[in-house]
């Protein structure tokens, strides 16, 4: 076996990885014809329409929202839920800030259930063990485009009447027994953020899943200051406080472009990512993404597990040789499970203030979900690009089975 690069041996990827441009002249076409319309404004332009509209189809639903961020479409999903003071929604620790930055602007408590160690999503069990009597929702978080299993959940939900939001930042036309995720809560949340599927700069989208033309409403005024802004009149006798999270023609105009992109894009990464599973699995002491049971992964990145006790490195040492092979990679998702975060540790969400968490005798201690603890000290995560080859795949499975024979005990 050839010595591993950072000890001085040849690197595994002596050539750049795939790339290609994300943006050319259909996004620059709709851009071009969304400043034509004299205004950039959603309500009065039809980019923005087009968009929820193609997305619709898509999905196979009949009411969506646009928004400014995907942060802020599930701040607007928790507010038409009537998530409010006081309340608590159960979530995910292992997710992006932007999962909890609504639930606290609506001066709730996140509530953190402990995780599946394969799949990286939340444990239903878990979840039942911290229901209280102020539970009002639960934020599912479909991490890296691998699907939650959601029968259990929602039975879960119906059983104790709470509502489903399906955080579907990092998971585009992922499946779950057939179905998208984001379409069988009660809202999906999607981002179009720089750093997902497809990119409007920033930008989400929230669905409504009830198909009820009142929740559409009530969602749909949430994301504008409460103003019913449905035909050419403006109703604005607002009854409680909301947001400005429009979405501007811009956005949707880049957005209708890449949506044609969607398709490829995901079937692309679903390939790599099966591949990759295909090409570590069965290395002792690397426990590779297991994909939820009847799922369809859309693989944002790629994140395996080691079993430290199987090498003569740490995790860290273990990362650092696989860089130098020339593969980039990071130790885990997060540095830390939120609720570690200063935000959760001081029980600060506002400067100087203990609110909303006096309201709850909630806690953050270390230890309180010991399985996401355990995954982000053990995983090792790795991009993945709809415009990477399949060599660059095979590269990094060497690279992988290089750096794990040379650490291996039994070597």
């Amino acid at each position: 076996m050839n010595e591993l690069a950072i000890n001085g041996g040849p690197k595994v990827k002596a050539t750049p990885f795939g790339t290609g441009e994300r943006f050319g002249f259909e996004e620059a076409k709709e851009l071009i014809e969304a400043l034509n319309q004299n205004t950039l404004f959603y309500h009065f332009g039809n980019k923005v329409k087009k968009f929820l509209a193609d997305f619709n189809e898509m999905y196979g639903v009949k009411y969506s929202v646009a928004t400014s961020s995907g942060t802020a479409a599930l701040h607007v999903a928790l507010g038409a839920a009537g998530v409010t003071v006081g309340d608590e929604v159960i979530t995910s620790p292992i997710t992006d800030q932007g999962t909890i930055v609504g639930i606290l602007y609506q001066n709730a408590i996140p509530v953190f259930a402990d995780l599946d160690p394969n799949t990286y999503n939340l444990d239903p069990k878990s979840i039942e063990e911290k229901i209280t009597s102020k539970t009002k929702a639960i934020i599912v978080v479909h991490l890296a485009g691998n699907p939650c299993d959601m029968d259990p959940l929602m039975e879960i939900a119906k059983k104790y009447n709470l509502k489903v939001i399906e955080d579907c930042a990092q998971s585009y036309l992922t499946t779950y027994k057939d179905r998208f995720v984001g379409t069988i809560g009660d809202y999906g949340c999607f981002s179009t953020n720089d750093f997902k599927h497809i990119s409007t700069g920033d930008g989400g989208i929230v669905t409504v899943n009830s198909n009820n033309q009142e929740d559409y409403y009530r969602t749909h005024a949430f994301a504008d200051k409460n103003y019913q802004r449905f035909d050419k009149s403006v109703v604005r006798e607002i009854e409680y406080l909301a947001p400005n999270y429009r979405m501007t023609e811009l956005q949707g105009a880049v957005g209708i472009a890449q949506l044609k992109k969607l398709e490829w894009i995901c079937q692309t990464r679903n390939t790599y990512g099966e591949q990759l599973t295909s090409g570590i699995s069965g290395i002792e002491g690397i426990n590779p993404m297991k994909i939820t049971e009847n799922g369809w992964c859309t693989y944002w990145f790629y994140m395996f597990r080691l079993n430290e006790s199987k090498f003569s490195c740490s995790r860290a040492e273990f990362s650092k040789a696989l860089e130098a092979e020339g593969i980039p990679n990071q130790a885990g998702y997060i540095p830390n499970v939120l609720y570690k975060i200063p935000l959760f540790q001081k029980k600060q969400a506002y400067l100087s203030s203990q609110f909303p968490f006096e309201l709850s005798n909630q806690n953050y201690e270390p230890g309180s979900c010991l399985e996401a603890e355990n995954i982000l000290s053990t995983a090792i995560r790795i991009n993945i690009s709809e415009f990477y080859t399949k060599n660059d795949i095979e590269e990094i499975i060497e690279a992988v089975r290089k750096v794990s024979h040379y650490f291996s005990r039994k070597y």
